[in-house]
C-alpha cells in the first residue's frame, strides 16, 4: 500500500472523544475512529454530560488504509466493554462484540503494528471490566515492554510495545 499523503507522526487509532489527551487538537496526531458523533448531551441538570466523537479521519481499526510503516507512534484504545449499542457508554466509547472480539482485536493489533514504523512505539490501553488483559494479550504475538494498572480498582492497564528495527 502506498500513497503520497503526508501524515502526522502519531496515530490514535480509536480516538473516541480524545478523553485522555491533554491537547485534544495536537497537530502531531491523526485522530481516527470508526464513528462520528457531534455533541450529544446525555442526562439532565447536574448529571448532564456532553459526549462527542469527531475524528480527523474515519476508519476501521481492523482494516486501516494507511501505508505500511507510516507512524512513529500508534495509540490503540479499542472498545473494551460488552454493551448495548444505545447505551451512553457504547455511544461514548464503542462496544465489543461478544462473538468477534478476539478476531477484531487480533486484526486491530495486526494493523497497528503494520502501520507502525520500525523502532516505533505502540501504546495500548485496556480496561478489564469484561475481558482480562491476559486474554487480550493473546490477540498479538508481540509482547509489551512494560505496563501499569491505574484507576481506583486498578483495572485500566497501559502497556507499551516497541516494534524492533528489522535487521537488513
Amino acid at each position: 500500500m502506498s500513497d503520497n499523503t503526508i501524515y502526522p507522526p502519531i496515530l490514535d487509532a480509536c480516538c473516541g472523544g480524545r478523553q485522555f489527551w491533554f491537547d485534544k487538537e495536537n497537530p502531531n496526531v491523526l485522530f481516527a475512529d470508526c464513528r462520528v458523533m457531534p455533541d450529544k448531551v446525555v442526562g439532565r441538570g447536574k448529571d448532564a454530560r456532553t459526549r462527542r466523537c469527531l475524528p480527523d479521519r474515519v476508519h476501521d481499526f481492523r482494516a486501516m488504509e494507511y501505508p505500511d510503516e507510516t507512524f512513529q507512534m500508534v495509540v490503540f484504545d479499542p472498545p473494551h466493554l460488552f454493551l448495548g449499542e444505545n447505551s451512553f457508554m457504547a455511544q461514548s466509547y464503542g462496544s465489543l462484540d461478544r462473538e468477534t472480539w478476539r478476531v477484531d482485536l487480533t486484526r486491530g493489533f495486526g494493523e497497528c503494528f503494520r502501520v507502525l514504523k520500525n523502532g516505533g512505539v505502540l501504546i495500548f490501553k485496556w480496561n478489564e471490566c469484561d475481558v482480562p488483559l491476559s486474554e487480550v494479550l493473546k490477540c498479538t504475538s508481540q509482547k509489551p515492554l512494560f505496563g501499569h494498572p491505574s484507576g481506583k480498582a486498578q483495572k485500566t492497564h497501559w502497556c507499551a510495545f516497541w516494534k524492533a528495527q528489522e535487521e537488513e
